[in-house]
């Protein structure tokens, strides 16, 4: 890819290692569900993939189910635990968008779990909540997706036991950047998407503790063990189950993404950016940046017209000027038009980082410049 491409929270570049594996599974086809031999190699795929993801967050393979995305697996993990008996769903107040719309179209009364001016979840206000009456499910996602902010989800997971409620977390943004272990997490349900490790768009896993009920959403016949009807995308597994042992083996490296984040950081910072969520633990390849008055799209623009590819947070709302639900959640009303997310993942190197923060801090002085000699124009 031609320019610098740091929009990886939103998407990431599919590996070299896993478009040779869509590809042969592609060339080879089979129906996973034939007992003929090219079925049976179809079905080889799709099982070697599921222990390769289930690997990646310490779960047992037999938790795994298949589906076409982040979206679909977050909503049949909230219809799983309104069926298995929840009567109220608390949702983290800067939780992706599939899981609140998901929650508040259930039927079932929503509360939102705020943060504080950080973006981490409030555990105070969480205890007293599952002190009322009625079985809770609580969804909590491992880190923002725009900030990158990291939350406490085993401390959470001891409150929500406590209570007898059921917890969700989407991993989505963690898995293959931080560790993740769906026993130390201690989730009911846990959700990764396969596009954000370096695998295809389309493919995502729902996982579940042992023991934990789960309804299928899509019916029809009795693939994914009878939990998700349709025939599997076979291709795109394999794929995902690539994607997720690269991101395993990489995970060092991922890790080491910090210091050339940290480095960019500190040059807009120095510019005039604010850094959201940068007083507390965030995903090493995320930096999430605002200032007042000069909107996201007008610096995304601006960016990608000298090669540089960013986002202004979440991809479901880029390119539009409505404010970061992530920043006002935060108590940053002032900064929620102006937010841009910068995230880096397996082709990310050193100079991408820095060529960010050198035309983003050029970009914001022509900015500032122009603003001022309007401003004194118009006195």
């Amino acid at each position: 890819m031609s320019g610098v491409y740091l929009d990886y929270n939103a998407s990431g570049l599919v590996r070299p290692a896993v478009q040779a594996a869509m590809a042969e599974a592609l060339a080879e086809g089979g129906n996973p569900n034939a007992v003929h031999a090219a079925g049976r190699r179809a079905r080889a795929r799709v099982e070697t993939a599921r222990a390769r993801v289930a690997e990646l967050v310490g779960a047992d393979p037999t938790a795994v189910v298949f589906s076409s995305g982040g979206t679909e697996s977050n909503a049949q993990a909230v219809a799983s635990a309104i069926a298995a008996g929840c009567e109220r769903l608390i949702v983290s107040a800067t939780e992706h968008p599939c899981v609140a719309e998901a929650a508040n179209v259930s039927g079932v009364p929503v509360e939102i779990l705020p943060v504080d001016a950080d973006g981490v979840v409030d555990l105070v206000w969480l205890a007293e909540a599952l002190k009322r009456p009625g079985r809770a499910l609580v969804a909590i996602h491992h880190a923002n997706n725009e900030s990158g902010v990291i939350q406490p989800i085993a401390e959470a997971a001891a409150l929500v036991r406590g209570a007898g409620g059921w917890l969700h977390v989407d991993a989505i943004q963690t898995a293959g950047k931080i560790p993740v272990d769906m026993r130390t997490l201690d989730a009911d349900t846990l959700t990764l998407s396969a596009h954000k490790l370096g695998g295809p768009q389309g493919v995502g896993a729902l996982i579940s503790k042992e023991g934990v009920p789960i309804i299928r959403t899509l019916h029809g016949a009795g693939q994914e063990r009878g939990l998700r009807a349709g025939t599997e995308n076979v291709p795109g597994i394999a794929g995902f189950g690539v994607a997720a042992d690269c991101a395993a083996r990489d995970l060092s490296e991922a890790m080491a993404h910090r210091a050339w984040r940290d480095a960019a950081e500190a040059r807009v910072k120095a510019a005039g950016a604010t850094i959201i969520g940068g007083a507390v633990e965030r995903l090493p390849n995320t930096l999430f940046m605002a200032v007042e008055g000069w909107d996201s799209p007008q610096q995304l623009i601006t960016l990608d017209l000298q090669g540089v590819m960013v986002s202004a947070g979440s991809a479901c709302s880029s390119g539009k000027t409505k404010p970061s639900k992530t920043i006002s959640a935060m108590g940053l009303d002032h900064l929620a038009t102006g937010g841009v997310r910068v995230s880096g993942g397996w082709g990310t190197t050193r100079d991408d980082w820095a060529r960010f923060a050198e035309a983003w801090v050029a970009a914001y002085e022509t900015y500032r410049a122009r603003t001022a000699a309007r401003q004194k124009a118009d006195a």
